[in-house]
């Protein structure tokens, strides 16, 4: 319950770890062979987790 109080209040550590997760998905869309709509979207999906990281690592503790 506090993870989803501390993304409705925009805290660094809930969408940290959800900026993380983002990017681990990515990387494992990116080198798995059976999906081709995975690889597809992979880069997208590790450029939005990278790029949601770097703006909350601004938010405030």
């Amino acid at each position: 319950m506090s993870f989803l109080s501390g993304l409705l209040r925009f805290r660094r550590g809930p969408w940290e770890a959800l900026a993380t997760v983002l990017i681990g998905l990515g990387v494992v869309m990116l080198m798995q062979p059976f999906f081709l709509w995975a690889f597809t979207y992979s880069f997208l999906v590790t450029l939005v987790g990278t790029v949601m990281f770097i703006i909350t690592s601004h938010f405030p503790e």
